[in-house]
């Protein structure tokens, strides 16, 4: 760019507002929502959020994440005001992946079309195959329970990790990995889905992958060739190494 055409205009990152003035009568809980969330307001910056009467949702990238290596940086919040008593509940769950986020808030009462996030902030889908499957995960994610996962913001290797684990376990591949990769050159995200018959051979792909080893994802069987009993893995399972930084 030469010195005499202008810089391009970057939209300014916008503020999280929690509309939360005065509903401070529990205090309990207010202290509660400001040690869990509102500590860190200045660092969250809204990828979406919908508000419906005394309800809003909000997707939000927590900058602060990063300063812990591995642990999700997208966080899904769910705020109910009562203006009458002046006090509100809130619910919150930090999650790897912004669809991941959308379908939590999804199952909670927001409507599926009001979510959508901003596409000026983070990098967009590189291709149709990510969009469908960012749909899917927002739409059909209560399917699964999340077992693990690693966020590496390594700018030579940006990635992230997910193994889900479905409920019904007469689902085709019972494990699934989900992996999010960023192309810094070109600003954008690929998002693939591969299927596991156990929880071991999910868990190892993704060290592999995180230590720059991995095969290519394997394909979702048709159908279930491994009974996994209900419940196994609703515990987080153990973290493999991933790379240091």
């Amino acid at each position: 760019m030469s010195p005499t055409e202008p810089a391009p205009v970057r939209k300014p990152i916008p503020q999280v507002d929690f509309e939360l003035d005065d509903l401070d009568a529990d205090e309990e809980r207010y202290l509660d929502f400001y040690r869990k969330v509102a500590v860190h307001e200045d660092m969250l910056v809204p990828l979406a959020e919908h508000h419906d009467g005394p309800h809003s949702y909000y997707v939000l990238f927590d900058r602060t994440a990063t300063w812990s290596p591995g642990m999700p940086q997208v966080l899904a919040i769910h705020l109910q005001r009562d203006y009458e008593k002046q006090t509100f509940s809130f619910e919150q769950a930090p999650l790897p992946l912004s669809a991941m986020a959308q379908s939590w808030l999804i199952h909670r009462g927001c409507p599926h079309d009001a979510i959508g996030l901003d596409p000026e902030l983070g990098p967009p889908p590189a291709d149709e195959a990510t969009r469908a499957l960012e749909r899917r995960l927002a739409g059909d994610g209560d399917h699964y329970t999340m077992s693990y996962s690693y966020t590496s913001d390594d700018p030579d290797d940006m990635v992230i990790v997910v193994v889900l684990r479905a409920l019904d376990e007469q689902a085709p591949s019972p494990f699934r990995v989900v992996v999010e990769e960023v192309d810094t050159e070109r600003w954008t995200h690929t998002l693939r889905e591969g299927g596991f018959d156990t929880a071991g051979e999910a868990l190892q792909w993704c060290n592999d992958r995180l230590t720059g080893e991995a095969d290519p994802l394997p394909s979702v069987h048709p159908t279930a060739t491994a009974s996994c009993p209900a419940g196994a893995a609703k515990a987080p399972a153990p973290r493999p190494p991933g790379r240091s930084r």
